[in-house]
């Protein structure tokens, strides 16, 4: 039979109707002559009733039906009585009295009820993955995610943009993580790379005339995993000529007013708020700063200088930064124990310490407040501070307080739930660094990537002193994620060539990792920049979630593993033969 409609969907639109529903079952309750049943599909659940009366046949079957078991049933939807009534539910105001069900197919007892706030542990989710999707919750996430999508696609086709697919396989390029290697068997010793990013392929396409091109672009990264990032992941990949960084700004605005529109119904207020990274690191320590509390950082300089502390006055003699925020009635919530608690994360930082003191009624309270007596007045003035509040100092050079601070600032405001999480706050993060230094590499490398173009008055530095540049390059950041960053690109060989030098390439290693996209630099590129927001990240913010894995149907575990399919798992020798690859297991310790 076909079926009318979702068991989600049933409402008092379809009273007194003969409906056809198929789904599975949620729960089943027996009370004798009646036996109800609840029926779930992806839109809900929907109540059914099996009466001995209206189906002896039907009702000896429901007698043997369990929890997921897939069933097809007819029957006529009716009013509950007042007393039975669900508000909660779209479908509480009726129910189906069942003539007829058929038994689809059978099911065993799960590894866990399938409903949303489940205990099971993730990895058991994810080996039971198909499972696990059939939890409403996770069904709800990834309709969101398609509304993104469906809200996107219809955005650019609107505004002319050429949907066009570019390589997965394609050649091992620098572009600041490592690559996923594909062995060629046609090309012994040769491998393939997975991309990391369309960038080369979308300026290609812009060379070739294709104004305005887009793609929901799947990428691919072997780094290590934390809870907003997957080795594989997909992005919503927009690239335009002859547009400005603002004019490309623009467009993106557009695009996500449509998108919080079609998927939430919410009226998102454009123009979106503009900062500059060195704003957003000197006022937020973040360069995605959350805009949505306030407990800013505060420059202390001026109120603690000469106070005889040692820590703050030999940081400041010699060049460092001396900030603070001040928690809003932090002076109670936080003792000793949990302020050193703090203090040893923000280590990790490279922070040396964590200076503290509580404003009280009779001035400062802790262990430097006797440096600061008589400053009270203007140290809370600086640090915008009130009785009751708490005052956490760092004192080091400009990197290390902002990442310490900027830490202390958004872990205390979750802990002591200042943030409105209904509120989705975006913000432009604007002209960053060209270059940014590189611990790992112990070198400067691009901040966004080696085609980004410098600001037209760095151009000069280019050659001189690269790491005085600024890029003409923007983040929109949303609730203190990055959504999404782009740039306008080089167009001319003569700067990309600089860029390379600068990033510490030969004219030889230039030319033969990235000598053809230099080549088509030479045939009359149009000025170009575009812009790249994360499909997986922006649904997770969306869905309120806290990890992409739970708007991912099939995602990785933070070991980069899938429990459902065993993957990465080794192959047959005979497949190696063919690529000419030998392996060897690493030893144990």
């Amino acid at each position: 039979m076909k079926r009318t409609t979702y068991a989600g969907l049933v409402d008092e639109k379809y009273l007194n109707q003969d409906v056809v529903l198929k789904g599975w079952v949620q729960k089943r309750r027996d009370l004798g002559n009646l036996i109800f049943v609840d029926l779930r599909d992806r839109e809900g659940i929907v109540q059914l009733v099996f009466n001995h009366d209206i189906s002896e046949e039907a009702f000896k079957q429901a007698e043997q039906i369990k929890s997921e078991y897939v069933i097809e049933v007819q029957g006529k939807v009716v009013s509950r009585a007042e007393n039975a009534i669900n508000p909660n539910m779209k479908t509480g105001k009726v129910e189906v009295e069942v003539s007829q069900l058929t038994v689809l197919n059978e099911a065993k007892l799960t590894p866990f009820n399938i409903e949303d706030n489940t205990t099971a542990s993730d990895e058991t989710r994810l080996r039971y993955r198909y499972l696990d999707l059939r939890r409403p919750e996770m069904q709800q996430a990834l309709m969101i995610r398609n509304r993104i999508t469906q809200a996107v696609h219809r955005y650019l086709d609107e505004n002319s943009f050429i949907n066009v697919e570019t390589p997965y396989l394609t050649r091992s390029t620098p572009e600041g993580a490592r690559d996923y290697l594909v062995p060629s068997r046609v090309y012994p010793g040769h491998f393939y790379a997975l991309p990391q990013s369309p960038q080369l392929f979308k300026q290609l396409l812009m060379g070739a005339g294709f104004d305005r091109y887009y793609q929901i672009a799947r990428c691919f990264r072997d780094e290590d995993l934390r809870g907003d990032r997957q080795p594989e992941f997909t992005q919503i990949d927009m690239e335009m000529s002859f547009m400005t960084a603002d004019e490309i700004q623009e467009m993106t605005e557009g695009l996500l007013k449509a998108v919080m529109k079609e998927t939430l119904g919410i009226d998102l207020k454009t123009p979106i708020q503009k900062i500059t990274w060195n704003e957003a690191m000197d006022r937020f320590g973040s360069d995605k700063p959350d805009i949505r509390f306030g407990m800013e950082l505060k420059n202390m300089a001026d109120s603690v200088e000469g106070a005889g502390f040692k820590v703050f006055d030999s940081t400041l003699e010699n060049g460092g930064q001396v900030k603070a925020i001040a928690v809003p009635g932090g002076a109670d919530k936080y003792s000793r124990k949990k302020i050193e608690e703090k203090q040893d994360y923000i280590k990790r930082f490279g922070a040396k310490g964590l200076a503290w003191m509580k404003v009280t009624e009779e001035g400062f309270a802790g262990p430097i407040a006797k440096f600061f007596k008589g400053k009270e007045e203007a140290i809370c003035q600086a640090a915008q501070a009130n009785v009751g509040d708490l005052l956490l100092f760092v004192a080091d050079k400009a990197d290390v307080v902002a990442a310490s601070l900027g830490y202390l600032r958004t872990s205390i405001a979750k802990e002591m739930d200042m943030i409105d999480e209904s509120q989705f706050a975006f913000v432009w993060v604007v002209d960053w660094p060209l270059f940014e230094y590189s611990e790992e590499f112990e070198r400067y490398i691009a901040a966004h990537h080696p085609f980004t173009m410098p600001n037209e008055e760095d151009l000069d530095l280019l050659a001189s002193d690269p790491h005085k540049c600024h890029a003409q390059s923007y983040d929109i950041v949303l609730n203190g994620y990055e959504l999404g960053g782009g740039s306008i690109r080089i167009h001319k060989r003569s700067i990309q060539e600089k860029m390379f030098k600068a990033l510490g390439f030969t004219k030889e290693s230039a030319e033969s990792q990235f000598g053809w996209f230099m080549e088509a630099l030479d045939f009359g590129f149009p000025p170009h920049g575009g812009l790249a927001l994360g499909l997986d990240r922006f649904a997770m913010l969306l869905a309120k979630k806290d990890n992409i894995r739970e708007v991912i149907a099939f995602p990785k575990n933070s070991k980069a593993s899938e429990p459902l399919t065993n993957a990465p798992s080794v192959v047959a020798p005979k497949q190696l033969d063919e690529l000419y690859l030998k392996t060897e297991m690493p030893k144990e310790d």
